[in-house]
């Protein structure tokens, strides 16, 4: 069964589309589990980095890969393309340690599909609203962070243009709930020859 995974930066619309994919999964009688990263608090980008691949480590063996034993689809609010991009590029850590940290954490437990839902910081911003901490969290990053970041994720989708796609964040939600779908159904033909749904929400 695929792994599927959301990326993006904060204010993107991620986890709202892993939220409103639940919903259609069980239409079509797809069992599947979501996990829902939480937000991070201030710390060294060192401490960061072997917090993350460490909190990774210990879910992809006790939640993500039983759930793939079991036939059930996983859907990630963020996985290991975060860690480079965050830790690795936007916070400059050494980008071949990062990504050796990431193969070792993971194994062969990597993304099938992963989506990046694309805006930039003023967008983000305005929808954040009254989420005051997160807000805050963006305005303590400099502009270059934030462009390191962006840049670093539309340099995924260049990189690994079959697993990797990039959507237009700033359009509507319903455009793109239809555009992840369509992907879906080009990727998995199988779709609704599942077993019945079960969803399990996950926060690690």
């Amino acid at each position: 069964m695929p792994l599927i995974t959301f990326e993006g930066s904060e204010g993107c619309g991620k986890s709202t589309r892993v939220k409103r994919l639940a919903p259609r999964l069980e239409k079509w009688g797809i069992r599947h589990l979501l996990q829902h990263s939480e937000d991070n608090h201030a710390m060294t980008p060192e401490t960061e980095l072997l917090l993350f691949e460490a909190s990774r480590s210990q879910l992809v063996r006790e939640e993500i890969q039983p759930a793939l034993r079991r036939g059930e689809w996983v859907i990630c609010d963020r996985f290991f393309d975060s860690t480079t991009v965050y830790q690795g590029a936007a916070r400059q850590l050494h980008l071949g340690l990062v990504k050796k940290l990431n193969a070792f954490v993971v194994g062969d437990c990597v993304p099938d599909l992963t989506f990046v839902l694309d805006i930039d910081r003023a967008t983000a911003q305005s929808r954040l609203g009254n989420r005051k901490k997160i807000r805050d969290r963006m305005k303590e990053k400099s502009d270059e962070f934030h462009e390191r970041m962006i840049r670093a994720y539309r340099e995924l989708a260049e990189n690994e243009p079959r697993r990797v796609i990039l959507i237009d964040g700033r359009i509507s939600p319903d455009t793109i709930e239809n555009q992840i779908w369509n992907t879906f159904a080009q990727r998995f033909s199988d779709l609704g020859k599942h077993q019945t749904p079960k969803t399990k929400l996950q926060t690690p």
